[in-house]
């Protein structure tokens, strides 16, 4: 389901109220890709300098920052990857993703700010770039040891209810989804191919696919308890 429903009564956040507009930039270059880009963005704000890649953080490898942005490349997963690595027959992927993350932004979720995406033409597909506002921050298993994991739990807690009770689902919400700020809020990313669904059992569904990756990362037994006391204790 691509329209959000109403947000729920016990809704945690604060609705931002944002008027937007969509605007379109065509024949656009993008710092450290290749080609023309069409882009697609609700802000008139895109400062784009230098390239700067960015490896290596749990998953994060592969991003560019450029000035307060940084642009994630859409790459191919599963099987798929081994012949198509980046190529989809349509940029409406891309869109949806801009969409559900602009709703969860302007509903005050914890997110970092949404600012566009990008397509253009190659071959027989098109391909893909998502943009956002840089946030600065670490990966949340980069501080798994710290003395505010606790706190930490209980934010994530938080934010996979709130997602549970608005219905949507991020099927690839793992523990390198989460990063931490300076001054130690919680952020989640990476809303590609998630929907607003009907299903139930979301709750269960988030749990499951977290802690299977917090086990693969090696997170300590007792965080693992504590997060999962924090979001599924009751059930």
């Amino acid at each position: 389901m691509l329209i959000p429903p109403p947000l729920p009564e016990s809704w945690p956040f604060e609705v931002r109220n944002i008027r937007r507009e969509q605007n379109f930039i065509d024949g656009a270059k993008l710092p450290g890709l290749i080609g023309r880009w069409r882009i697609v963005s609700t802000t008139d704000r895109l400062d784009f300098n230098e390239a700067k890649q960015l490896y290596g953080l749990f998953g994060r490898g592969g991003l560019i920052q450029s000035g307060d942005c940084v642009l994630r490349p859409y790459h191919r997963g599963g099987w798929v990857r081994c012949f198509n690595k980046n190529k989809y027959l349509r940029p409406e992927r891309f869109k949806i993703e801009y969409d559900v993350h602009t709703a969860l932004w302007d509903a005050g979720f914890p997110t970092v700010e949404p600012v566009g995406y990008a397509h253009r033409r190659h071959s027989w597909g098109v391909e893909g770039v998502f943009i956002t506002r840089r946030a600065d921050s670490l990966p949340w298993p980069s501080v798994w040891e710290s003395a505010d994991s606790e706190n930490q739990a209980a934010q994530i807690a938080l934010l996979i209810k709130s997602l549970s009770a608005w219905g949507l689902w991020a099927p690839d919400l793992n523990a390198t989804n989460f990063i931490v700020t300076p001054n130690g809020q919680i952020l989640a990313l990476d809303w590609d191919r998630a929907g607003w669904t009907i299903k139930r059992g979301l709750l269960k569904s988030y749990w499951t696919r977290l802690e299977r990756s917090m086990y693969k990362l090696n997170a300590s037994p007792a965080l693992i308890d504590s997060l999962r006391n924090n979001l599924i204790g009751g059930l």
